[in-house]
């Protein structure tokens, strides 16, 4: 995946949202369709039947017939919708594995973003939200943008980032996010703050403290390069103790209407893995969560 340098914007020429018809999945369409307006993007509006309610024929029974006609007359009615005037759109049904529809989309329409909502971690759908959101954008090539339970569900029609949190544990995969969240701050004019939230060490001293917060505050300058384009100066925070609960506290503390993170791949992602930082953020935050993946 190529890295954004400071003097480049983000380029969003295809965007597709995963839908399964349900208010999460209408709420990721309202973002993504903000977004597509913002970008001029073409929008690709996609759902992926499931194996067992889509075999392939003689073997497909009555019910799955039902269930595919259904989501053929919502795609149909979605597309034809006032909420996608003005914007060029596309449908696709997929079937099988959600990942390796959605997957097959994004390689053939080179999408640059994929949208995809969340109930958060109880009572999930199984046929797009839930444990699937993780798996889209552990496996993405592409940014993904999760949007929450807590999100607006009416994002302004333009949608403009007014302050973007960027953490980070500077590791790999977070180093392949700070270039889009410092992107995203310049095309935005949008406020920036970059933490970092230390392991608590037990028994540390005063000095070793504050040489960790000094060490990560250095660290942090870094990931803004001199020559980005900010319309204000980048807020650097260092934190101690649990990341989850210190990303939520500041995101509100700073009224972030976006979080950029860094997620590690996966060769193949399973469901019963624990839900990763970047997950909980998109269950909890209130704001869409932007990951970025690692290199594979």
């Amino acid at each position: 995946m190529k890295v954004l340098d400071a003097k480049t914007r983000v380029s969003l020429a295809n965007i597709l949202v995963a839908t399964d018809f349900t208010p999460p999945a209408q709420t990721a369409l309202a973002y993504a369709a903000a977004i597509a307006r913002r970008y001029e993007s073409k929008l690709f509006v996609a759902h992926v039947l499931l194996p067992e309610i889509s075999p392939p024929p003689p073997a497909r029974t009555s019910t799955g017939q039902k269930q595919e006609r259904f989501a053929e007359k919502q795609m149909e009615e979605l597309l034809a919708s006032a909420s996608l005037e003005g914007i060029p759109h596309q449908g696709l049904m997929g079937r099988g594995e959600i990942w390796d529809a959605l997957g097959d989309m994004v390689r053939r329409h080179e999408i640059d973003l994929v949208v995809t909502g969340t109930r958060g971690k109880k009572g999930v759908s199984k046929v797009v939200l839930g444990s699937a959101a993780e798996e889209i954008f552990r496996m993405a090539p592409c940014p993904v943008l999760t949007v929450g339970p807590h999100a607006s569900r009416r994002p302004p029609e333009e949608i403009v980032f007014r302050h973007i949190l960027y953490p980070t544990d500077f590791g790999e995969a977070s180093a392949h996010a700070a270039p889009y969240a410092v992107s995203l701050a310049q095309e935005n004019q949008a406020g920036i703050t970059l933490l970092h939230v230390a392991e608590e060490r037990h028994g540390a001293t005063l000095r070793e403290k504050l040489d960790v917060r000094t060490e990560a505050v250095r660290r942090l300058h870094a990931l803004v390069p001199p020559e980005a384009e900010l319309w204000c100066e980048p807020e650097f925070l260092v934190r101690m103790g649990d990341a989850r609960q210190w990303i939520l506290r500041v995101a509100s503390d700073c009224a972030a209407d976006l979080i950029v993170m860094g997620v590690k791949p996966v060769a193949a992602f399973s469901a019963h893995l624990p839900a990763s930082t970047a997950y909980t953020m998109a269950c909890e935050a209130h704001c869409p969560v932007l990951t970025v993946r690692g290199e594979a």
